[in-house]
């Protein structure tokens, strides 16, 4: 929260209308209300994701039988240690980066076209290369197989799945949204519906997740990332909840 201003505060009602003018149709407080909720659950997502990494990594070597193996031995485990969550943090990211467009739209319209198609091809470009969910089925064959001419077919397939899990469509997906969360926090700085924490928050979570493709550090940067991103969303739901109370009284008024 930005307190560089804190002798001069606005009144409750400035509060929301300086919002509500910049934002222009005051009928967007679900949209608002989902985007806040969304961020809150990313909030939550993230901390369970690095959890089960901790306690229950991946499999070393990342060999086909290992992960079939992983999933018979529990299915929820294996999901999460091939992203998932992350997935699901993708699908949430829909309404929050629509309700970015509308609240930042007449601070740049241009940007954040921009910067929401990039951000949206990105989510259908992640979502389409996680293969957990063919993964736990093909090691449900795997483990139902009767002959080794089975078995070599399912862990052929496997292996397709597992090169493809990041490839072309992952690597290009991570940097169209990289580049989408930096562009959108650059432009909130132009308004003064999000604070200037907020939006520096964004700057460096997406700016260090880019640090993924520096040789030898770069699994650490993306990692250390999240903390700054943990912290974004929870600024962001807050602040985007906030907006749907104060649409929906202009509605209501």
């Amino acid at each position: 929260m930005n307190t560089s201003h804190m002798g001069a505060l606005p009144t409750h009602s400035q509060r929301i209308a300086e919002p509500q003018a910049e934002i222009g149709d005051a009928d967007w407080h679900w949209l608002f209300r989902a985007a806040g909720v969304a961020a809150l659950l990313s909030a939550v997502c993230i901390p369970i994701q690095m959890i089960v990494f901790v306690a229950w990594p991946p499999p070393l070597n990342g060999s086909v039988g290992d992960w079939f193996r992983l999933f018979q031995t529990n299915r929820l485990i294996g999901l999460v240690d091939l992203d998932l969550l992350l997935v699901a943090d993708n699908v949430l990211l829909i309404p929050i980066l629509l309700a970015f467009y509308v609240a930042l739209g007449r601070a740049s319209e241009s940007l954040m076209t921009i910067a929401t198609a990039l951000g949206l091809v990105g989510i259908v470009l992640f979502i389409t290369s996680n293969p957990a969910i063919e993964m736990l089925s093909l090691s449900d064959h795997y483990a139902a197989a009767t002959t080794d001419a089975q078995r070599t077919i399912y862990l052929a397939a496997g292996q397709a799945l597992l090169a493809g899990w990041q490839g072309t469509a992952f690597q290009v997906g991570y940097l169209l949204s990289s580049i989408a969360g930096i562009v959108i926090p650059v432009v909130m700085l132009r308004g003064t519906i999000f604070g200037k924490a907020t939006a520096v928050l964004g700057i460096l979570a997406n700016a260090i997740g880019l640090g993924l493709y520096l040789p030898a550090i770069g699994l650490f940067l993306a990692l250390f990332s999240v903390v700054f991103l943990e912290v974004w969303y929870i600024l962001l739901g807050r602040r985007l909840l906030q907006l749907g109370r104060s649409t929906a009284k202009a509605v209501t008024t």
